[in-house]
């Protein structure tokens, strides 16, 4: 009957160490530890170091070195080239492992694809890797931000604290957050309102960031839209926002130096910055070019969605209203 070979243990190689230093010979040290002499032959030869002869420590850290081939990414190349696409894509790592398990193509977990950003970054000095994470940093994490409040300029300003509590729960459609992205070039803003339940986003070009454009772009979004989905919309203290009273939808303001209370808005815009990074020139950018990015955000997997696109599950709202509407009244 042959033996069933297992890995020596730390323990057996700091008895190996110590009966080896005591100048005890190879079938000494593999009658105390029960193993074959060759077993333990074979452990001083390949870990033994050149300056500090046989280590424990240094012995496990070689076996284990030798065992590993590598991450997934590394050894499987189709994979790579598909989880590199969706990233390119705008996907961020949760949602590429998550819509790849649902579509049951590949199992890949999000920290895994986060290591292999990190290792390539570290291997190859080459901090364009990190344009593959969705906000372009090769640290993750969240930097803090400082901004003044305009909320005493404000008039009919309602708190978010007189808000239905329905909206918090995301279960009821019809909620939006609204804000704008700025940019480098004076005088450039791009307006974003967000749909609370569906994470739906609708991007519009703003001519300036006065208060009248942005009231007049805030109702050519909602005003299409049946009355059920735009019946709340939430915004931060920014004077761009004064002429909320003009909305087709009850409007409530954040706390001040509050911005976190709408932060699917500020989660969107954050998302979108990876096309269109702070120096961007909108009047270099083409309109379907602009469109194309608001597609590719509504299109693109969330995991609060149960990695459906926000498309989806906004088109299945609007055909829920749209199909209520048809039906006739009751008769008496």
């Amino acid at each position: 009957m042959g033996y069933t070979y297992t890995q020596l243990s730390l323990d057996e190689r700091c008895t190996i160490a110590c009966l080896h230093r005591d100048g005890r010979s190879i079938r000494q040290i593999a009658s105390t530890l029960d193993r074959t002499p060759s077993t333990v032959a074979r452990e001083l030869r390949r870990n033994t170091s050149k300056t500090k002869g046989y280590d424990p420590a240094y012995a496990l850290q070689q076996t284990r070195a030798r065992r590993w081939k590598g991450s997934k990414l590394q050894r499987q190349p189709a994979l790579r080239s598909l989880v590199l696409e969706r990233l390119a894509m705008g996907y961020s790592p949760e949602q590429v492992a998550g819509r790849l398990a649902r579509e049951g193509s590949a199992c890949i977990s999000h920290e895994s694809i986060y290591r292999f950003i990190d290792a390539q970054i570290r291997r190859t000095k080459d901090y364009r890797w990190r344009h593959y994470l969705p906000r372009g940093k090769s640290k993750r994490g969240w930097r803090g931000r400082r901004g003044g409040s305009s909320a005493n300029f404000i008039r009919g300003r309602r708190s978010i604290h007189e808000r239905p509590t329905a909206v918090d729960t995301r279960s009821q459609p019809g909620h939006w957050e609204a804000d704008l992205m700025l940019f480098a070039q004076y005088g450039q803003a791009v307006l974003v309102a967000h749909d609370r339940t569906s994470r739906l986003v609708i991007a519009q070009r703003l001519p300036s960031k006065a208060a009248a454009p942005v009231a007049d772009r805030l109702n050519d979004i909602l005003l299409p839209l049946p009355h059920p989905l735009r019946q709340t919309i939430t915004f931060d203290n920014g004077t761009e926002f004064a002429q909320h009273h003009r909305l087709h939808a009850q409007a409530f303001f954040c706390d001040t130096h509050s911005p976190w209370q709408k932060g699917g808005v500020e989660n969107a815009i954050g998302r979108l910055r990876r096309f269109l990074p702070r120096k961007t020139n909108l009047a270099n950018l083409s309109e379907n070019d602009f469109i194309l990015m608001n597609q590719r955000y509504n299109h693109t997997p969330r995991k609060c969605l149960d990695y459906k696109t926000p498309a989806e599950v906004f088109l299945n709202q609007l055909l829920h209203f749209e199909c209520e509407s048809t039906f006739l009244p009751a008769q008496e």
